[in-house]
């Protein structure tokens, strides 16, 4: 069975109590999500994720954890959306004042619930920091264009 595999990276970048995020106002990803993106061939995973946070926050991370894999699985379409979800909390730089993909700003833990974002992106969020790694799949159902279900399994 052949099937179309897209891999993307995620970075939640943590500092203390603050995650610093995006506020992306462009496609269908619209409201605050953590930095990110298409991993490009051949670039490994992690070349990924220290490319995209350096593009779009300016911060140059170090010592990635990776804590889990997420995404979207179309068993009609044989299509599979793969994300690496990285934890980072050792980094240098300074954050931009701007960035295409959002501009970027450190959010105290606490008030992720009063944020513009994903239910997806915010369930996700409080997974980077859990001890052990997780995954997360949500399946799509092609006929109702909707997610029929979502799988999550925490390792411990």
């Amino acid at each position: 069975m052949n099937e179309t595999i897209k891999n993307y990276v995620n970075v939640c970048i943590k500092k203390g109590n603050q995650v610093l995020l995006l506020n992306r106002q462009h496609d269908d990803f619209k409201g605050w999500i953590q930095p990110g993106g298409k991993v490009e061939f051949p670039e490994s995973f992690f070349e990924a994720a220290v490319r995209e946070v350096k593009e779009e926050t300016g911060l140059t991370v170090r010592h990635l954890q990776l804590k889990g894999i997420s995404g979207f699985t179309n068993p009609t379409g044989k299509e599979r959306y793969v994300y690496y979800d990285f934890l980072c909390e050792d980094f240098e730089g300074e954050i931009l004042t701007t960035s295409p993909e959002g501009t970027p700003k450190w959010w105290a833990i606490g008030q992720l619930d009063q944020l513009d974002m994903q239910d997806d992106i915010r369930d996700r969020l409080l997974l980077y920091w859990r001890r052990g790694s997780f995954e997360r799949i949500h399946y799509w159902d092609e006929e109702n264009h909707c997610i029929s279900h979502t799988e999550e399994i925490l390792y411990d």
